[in-house]
């Protein structure tokens, strides 16, 4: 291993299932075949079922699960006797595919936002309470070594009291789909697309703490955003203030000219020192973890991490062991109920 520092873990052993649940799969694009290939790789699940709007797409991911069926939408998915069902589309669509699935007595794995709204993301988490099926979200960031590290350290108390939180995510490109730029479709800019990652991790290393009070400024094309109706923001910054007395202070943006690919950043800060994970060189997916005291640092993790695909594969671990609701998911809510203060909405 390539850490100067390894933690000591009291977490128990997971036992490894003993049967196999059978998935689908909606949507196989670039993020769907990444996690289709990390669940194929993980040996825990049976493929069964493969749907694609773009048939070309479909018939490829079955270079990556032999034998899996090529069928033409989710009415055809759902006859195929699934224990589970991984969905990754437009965001337009998560809440009302996962509803159905869920209605129809399927687990789900869906991509992020599950909702564009509080609202949305509200229904579909009380609907798998109702039908009483796991229901998993793909907030990745979680998985990287460094963050679970900063995690059990935070709540150890190993670095005091934090009252300070700092998250960045600048992407130089921003996404290459349309919809993403038709709020109606998307829900929002860069805000839902990588601040939902940020709001998440501050909440959840903190143990999901109130928010009393948030603030936002949303830019679009370097001056204030006027209009959410037909415009979504690309640059923006957000102040949340929690019951615990810590300010949590995020920035994200696309297309930002910050000379590198990505920033990536996540910074806590306490009475006895702090945590940081840094992307490396400009990466979406290598990190060094370091924690603080005064002027002096040391390394806890460094590259590489192949964390891309662990969210998932936690998912269809827990489905073959319990396939039940587990209500840790109700936090989503709680992301959800932020973005819409940072982009002023209101539930109606």
């Amino acid at each position: 291993m390539n850490d100067a520092y390894e933690l000591h873990r009291t977490e128990p052993l997971v036992p490894e299932p003993t049967s196999r649940p059978r998935l689908g799969f909606l949507g196989v694009g670039w993020i769907g075949q990444h996690r289709l290939q990390a669940l194929v790789r993980s040996g825990l699940v049976e493929v069964a079922a493969i749907v694609d709007p773009i048939q070309a797409l479909a018939e490829q991911a079955t270079s990556i699960a032999p034998g899996a069926a090529v069928l033409s939408g989710m009415a055809a998915l759902l006859a195929q006797e699934l224990d589970g069902i991984v969905i990754a589309t437009p965001s337009a669509l998560h809440a009302e595919q996962t509803l159905e699935a869920l209605t129809a007595g399927v687990a789900v794995f869906c991509q992020k936002p599950l909702g564009r709204t509080a609202a949305e993301t509200r229904a579909v988490v009380d609907a798998a309470r109702t039908a009483n099926r796991l229901l998993g979200v793909d907030l990745s960031y979680r998985f990287v070594r460094g963050i679970q590290t900063m995690r059990r350290l935070i709540q150890a108390g190993e670095i005091g009291e934090i009252y300070a939180v700092e998250l960045v995510f600048h992407n130089a490109y921003g996404p290459d789909k349309a919809w993403f730029y038709d709020p109606v479709q998307s829900g929002g800019g860069c805000v839902i697309d990588l601040g939902l990652h940020l709001v998440d991790l501050a909440l959840w290393m903190l143990n999901v703490p109130k928010v009393m009070h948030t603030t936002s400024r949303l830019l679009a094309h370097g001056k204030p955003l006027e209009t959410y109706a037909t415009e979504v923001e690309d640059y923006a910054v957000a102040r949340l203030d929690l019951e615990t007395g810590a300010t949590v202070s995020l920035t994200c943006s696309w297309r930002l000219p910050a000379g590198c690919d990505a920033v990536i950043s996540v910074a806590f800060y306490g009475t006895q020192g702090g945590l940081a994970l840094r992307n490396v060189a400009g990466s979406f997916y290598d990190f060094t973890t370091e924690r603080f005291w005064s002027t002096t640092r040391q390394t806890l993790h460094t590259p590489p991490d192949d964390w891309g695909g662990r969210a998932a594969v936690a998912w269809a671990r827990q489905l073959a062991m319990r396939p039940q609701f587990n209500p840790d998911v109700a936090h989503v809510i709680t992301v959800a109920e932020v973005l819409d203060a940072i982009y002023g909405r209101r539930e109606a």
